[in-house]
């Protein structure tokens, strides 16, 4: 692999890795909460982040490119309402798609074939985690924070396995 995409296969493991640890970070406000259904979805979503990290590590390895670890920043760690937290997601997944996307640009600028089809996994993954974040976004500002709504949908969000 070229230096330059293996250079930005390692910043793009480190991307999703912090996403993981932003994800951590939402559920334990929300497990403060006691919005517990909420901050298991969130551990769900960084398990699932953590899992494309090693997609990249792996294709790496497969590769003959060495994989170089990078320090991750903390992430924010306070947040007012879910609705801002999903706010949060939301611009945050966006924000991946388009490192995605530029990567992908990358790989075909470099000629890297099975790169480029790697990435056709990401490109696609990020549309339904782009939608799935708008859609609970667009729930949460239907119902009132102290509602019991907001209690039952807890439940629901719980379910994510």
């Amino acid at each position: 692999m070229d230096k330059k995409l293996v250079k930005a296969f390692n910043d793009q493991i480190k991307n999703e890795l912090y996403s993981a640890y932003i994800y951590l970070s939402m559920a334990a406000y929300f497990e403060a909460e006691n919005l517990s259904g909420f901050g298991q979805w969130m551990k769900t979503q960084a398990k699932e982040e953590t899992g494309h990290a090693m997609k990249l590590f792996a294709h790496l390895i497969d590769r003959g490119a060495r994989v170089e670890l990078q320090a991750i920043p903390q992430p924010e760690t306070k947040f007012s309402s879910a609705v801002e937290v999903f706010e949060k997601t939301l611009a945050h997944e966006k924000k991946v798609t388009a490192m995605i996307n530029a990567l992908y640009e990358l790989t075909g600028k470099e000629n890297d074939y099975p790169a480029s089809i790697l990435l056709q996994w990401f490109i696609t993954e990020q549309v339904e985690e782009e939608n799935t974040a708008d859609s609970i976004l667009q729930n949460l500002k239907k119902i009132k924070p102290d509602s019991s709504a907001m209690l039952m949908y807890d439940q629901v969000m719980g379910k994510r396995e």
